[in-house]
């Protein structure tokens, strides 16, 4: 499938794609803590071509978004339905990874009447209390180095080989550096911080939009097992995972990440205008 040029909108979203029937719902792909709209290219080329409006979004402080101030997922939904509207989006499919997944889980609570479907892609209903151990554990590792004075890059090089699969050494690694050197430290810390406080488990049965919780065979971060368990409490969701990927799995295998997505959103006719 050949690739259609994405060109930029406005710096808070990269597009591609506009579908023949304006009532069709838009893909919106919302990227995680080390991400960014680019990594996102092969989903809007992959997609336009399939007939889709595809648009990735800059979560704020991310690329020339405007940051939050404070950073907590209330704020962050708020903006990503401010996001759709300045876009024309009436409704989306919400594809997100990671904490991008939790933010596509927030936003439902917050307006279920613009979300036509949600693919929440290595991520979790829960992070826990930010005051428990394991969470100021985590917050304390993944800071330490920008505390011991490292760079983005350097913190992404010693990173990112851990958050992929096994001896992965693809094209998807300089992508996945790419974006995570480009995140400002100041948001990285926020990112951080706030995904520590995320909690929906309670939502879960909620969600009546067609689903698709996709985990990946070697994800330490959100374990497929993990992911199984929501699945079961969202209604008719669908659960799959991805062999051979780790918590990058958008990155790492983005050629089957795109087909299992598409076979979804056509099985779920979500392809078909409302």
């Amino acid at each position: 499938m050949s690739a259609l040029p994405v060109t930029l909108t406005v710096p808070l979203w990269a597009e591609a794609g506009r579908s023949a029937d304006p009532a069709q719902p838009v893909l919106v792909f919302l990227h995680g803590i080390g991400g960014g709209k680019q990594g996102f290219a092969s989903q809007l080329a992959y997609f336009a071509q399939a007939g889709w409006r595809a648009l990735a979004w800059d979560m704020p402080g991310y690329g020339q978004s405007a940051a939050l101030n404070p950073v907590d997922f209330p704020a962050l939904a708020d903006a990503l339905l401010r996001m759709l509207d300045a876009a024309g989006i009436r409704r989306a499919v919400l594809i997100g990874h990671s904490m991008g997944g939790m933010v596509a889980q927030q936003a439902w609570t917050l307006c279920p009447e613009r979300i036509a479907g949600l693919v929440i892609a290595a991520s979790s209903p829960a992070f826990g209390h930010s005051t428990g151990e394991f969470q100021k554990q985590f917050v304390a590792q993944r800071l330490a180095p920008l505390d011991a004075g490292k760079t983005m890059a350097e913190v992404a090089q010693a990173l990112i080989p851990t958050m992929v699969a096994p001896a992965y050494q693809g094209p998807g690694f300089a992508l996945a550096w790419d974006c995570m050197s480009a995140v400002p430290c100041a948001t990285y810390r926020a990112s951080i911080q706030a995904l520590v406080t995320f909690e929906q488990r309670a939502a879960l049965p909620t969600i009546t939009v067609p689903t698709l919780c996709l985990a990946a065979e070697y994800d330490t971060t959100a374990p497929p097992e993990v992911m199984r368990r929501m699945a079961e409490k969202i209604p008719g969701a669908v659960f799959e995972v991805l062999a051979d990927a780790g918590h990058l799995l958008y990155f790492e295998q983005p050629d089957r990440f795109n087909a299992v997505i598409d076979h979804f959103l056509k099985k779920q006719g979500l392809d078909r205008a409302e």
